[in-house]
């Protein structure tokens, strides 16, 4: 299982956002400080509060609006499913954060800043390339 951990300002603005786009929480372990966002059958990105987010560490908890501590990037089925990601994301307040990038007919990929500007690349890889990782 892989749980990745990003504070968020406001936990019903980020359960919007990402419920928009199309991605679905496992409510059995949201709560008022974190909500669970399934991005894959053992993979979850936890959206903590801001303070509760600080508890876990003795650093000073980055604002991603302003610096970057981390690129998460998913996968997608096809590379229609890429736009259709990244499109859902800008028109439910997200924005786009560079080209998108196309190597010939084997790689597509897509990034998006949620609201609280914490960067998801969303890419395709034909897998059945002999140079795609497995």
């Amino acid at each position: 299982m892989l749980f990745v951990s990003l504070p968020v300002a406001d936990l019903a603005r980020s359960r919007a956002f990402f419920h928009g786009i199309g991605y679905r929480f496992d409510d059995r372990v949201c709560d008022g400080d974190a909500l669970c966002l399934v991005l894959g059958d053992t993979h979850y990105a936890m959206l903590l509060r801001r303070e509760v987010f600080a508890a876990f560490t003795p650093r000073t908890v980055a604002d991603a609006t302003q610096t970057s501590e981390v690129l998460v990037g998913v996968s997608a089925r096809t590379r229609d499913t890429v736009d259709t990601v990244v499109d859902g994301a800008l028109a439910a307040g997200g924005t786009e954060v560079r080209a998108p990038v196309v190597e010939g007919d084997h790689l597509y990929a897509r990034a998006y800043a949620d609201l609280d500007g914490h960067i998801w690349e969303v890419m395709w890889m034909d897998r059945g390339r002999p140079e795609a990782p497995s």
